[in-house]
């Protein structure tokens, strides 16, 4: 009796080990570096892992997140064993037994983790991606105290046996590298574009090059027991990106894949300074041809329903009256400290005219519904990036302003088929923007930025976004004719503080709020909105 009291006490606990529980929760907290994949089976986005810089310390995860996309929430799964704390690993999903995700490598990865013997090196930096029944792994990086190297192998493991082979494609392969875009052909061949490297040119000063080159990495003898593999380059035509480092890839509907965003770094001997991007480039795999995306903005039910009339349809356009409806301008203002912020204009439209008859105004409340102007993710580097069922999602990144890091945590998705509007499906929370310098060292602020790095219970999303709505709905003080900026900016400061303190919370400092409530007035002057 005592024995199969025991048995079953190790049963409960075996139970317990293995148990998975998803529990709804709050967005998660700013990061970095990690990995955004779209579930194979279900309408979700998995997110793992990742890094934080708050100016003075480092912030590691090994959480896991799903977003809910119909439902446009999120979820923390709370899985027994997880990997140990690591950003800039790679993961991959393939759809075997309902869905698997696999993860790779990473930074400040424990060595305790599970290894199959002939893998590669430890790296970050490097790519991988899921082909018929294999994850391969191409380039990465590993940078100690002393030196840096980078690599350029490339390595298969085996889904059904879990074993590593080294692979030794034939021709010339790219330089080694990390960063590159790793795409998978449906025919089963995988595509290499660009990348970062750098190299030693004295005594603690190294050089970047950015990599624009493109490669075709193609399995031959398919079928057998072991493939054969070939590197040949390709030269695309069409315009292609701007030379960036930091870009995000994904693979697009119809046979392409997309580049997103990315900075340009430009380097001197003891300073760097960046240009980052919010750019969309589409990459055609069957005609080996770049092209930019272009943002078509929404299109009116009237005009789709005179598409086949092409002659009265051109003279129509022509002749269209002004908006009925309410148009409303938004923008992100990012202020000299990069903290970020959406400000919000609603243009009443023209008056109706009483005579016309019911159909007409109709059509034209559709149309004038239509012309709201969205706003696109703030240009960005280092970008999470998943595409479900033919809608491309991005998720966070960072960019620069001076020695300040921003880490950016909003959810934006725009329809690829389409390509009509970015659609903000999670705004950036300014509480959560905190920087420390070198020089701060108060002990209850920095407790109070640790709690933000980690995604604290302090968010207070729903009155935030109350707020914003009500702020949406009124106008904000016109520029005067022949106004100068100062005098604006003098003038219509107070109400620029209560707005931006209405954002940022009570919790915000004096000097932080009066820096961004500048930086909105300076914004709002700079491009004002024409109502004539």
């Amino acid at each position: 009796e005592d024995l199969e009291a025991l048995i079953a006490e190790f049963q409960s606990l075996d139970a317990k080990k293995t148990q998975v529980i998803e529990s709804s929760c709050p967005p998660p907290s700013p990061r970095l570096n990690c990995s955004l994949c779209a579930h194979p089976e279900r309408d979700e986005l998995i997110l793992f892992g990742g890094e934080y810089f708050n100016g003075q310390k480092t912030f590691l995860y090994n959480d896991l997140y799903i977003y809910h996309i119909r439902k446009n929430s999120w979820a923390k799964l709370d899985i027994p064993n997880p990997p140990p704390r690591r950003c800039a690993h790679q993961a991959a999903v393939v759809p075997t037994a309902g869905g698997q995700l696999w993860i790779f490598g990473g930074e400040f990865a424990s060595p305790n983790g599970e290894q199959a013997p002939g893998g590669p090196s430890g790296r970050s930096g490097h790519r991988m991606v899921a082909c018929k029944r294999q994850l391969i792994i191409f380039g990465g990086f590993h940078e100690s105290a002393r030196d840096f190297i980078y690599y350029n192998d490339v390595y298969a493991f085996n889904l059904d046996s879990f074993t590593w082979s080294k692979l030794a494609p034939a021709g010339m392969g790219p330089a080694p590298r990390s960063g590159c875009q790793m795409t998978p052909t449906p025919e089963g061949n995988i595509i290499i574009y660009g990348g970062y490297s750098k190299q030693r040119i004295k005594k603690d000063v190294d050089k970047g090059t950015l990599h624009t080159d493109m490669f075709l990495l193609k399995a031959e003898g398919a079928g057998k027991e072991e493939d054969r593999w070939s590197w040949s380059r390709l030269s695309p035509s069409g315009v292609k990106p701007t030379p960036r480092s930091g870009f995000s890839v994904a693979a697009a509907p119809n046979n392409r894949c997309l580049l997103f965003g990315g900075v340009h770094d430009e380097e001197e001997e003891e300073s760097i300074e960046g240009d980052f991007f919010n750019d969309i480039y589409f990459y055609d795999i069957g005609k080996n041809r770049w092209f930019p995306a272009q943002l078509k903005g929404p299109r009116s039910e009237k005009r789709k329903r005179r598409r086949g009339r092409q002659a009265e349809a051109e003279e129509e356009e022509l002749q269209l009256p002004p908006p009925q409806g309410p148009l409303e301008i938004v923008r992100e203002v990012v202020a000299e400290d990069g903290t970020i912020m959406t400000i919000k204009q609603m243009i009443p439209g023209a008056a109706e005219d009483k005579d016309r008859s019911g159909s007409e105004e109709e059509e034209d409340e559709e149309e004038g519904g239509a012309l709201g102007q969205p706003v696109e993710p703030c240009p960005r580097s280092s970008a999470m990036v998943a595409v479900k069922h033919g809608v491309l999602y991005v998720y966070g990144g960072m960019f620069e302003v001076g020695d300040r890091q921003v880490t950016l945590s909003d959810l934006h998705s725009i329809d690829l088929h389409r390509m009509d509007e970015w659609k903000v499906l999670l705004e950036m929370d300014p509480k959560t923007q905190e920087w420390l310098e070198e020089s701060e060292s108060d002990e209850e602020e920095e407790d109070d930025d640790v709690e933000g790095a980690e995604g604290g219970e302090e968010e207070e999303e729903s009155s935030e976004e109350e707020s914003e709505d009500e702020e949406g709905e009124q106008q904000h003080p016109a520029v005067q004719p022949g106004e100068a900026q100062p005098q604006y900016v003098a003038r219509t400061e107070q109400y620029w503080l209560r707005l931006a303190r209405s954002h940022m919370g009570p919790e915000a400092k004096d000097k932080k709020v009066l820096k961004v409530a500048h930086a909105m007035a300076k914004t709002f002057y700079e491009d004002p909105i024409q109502t004539s």
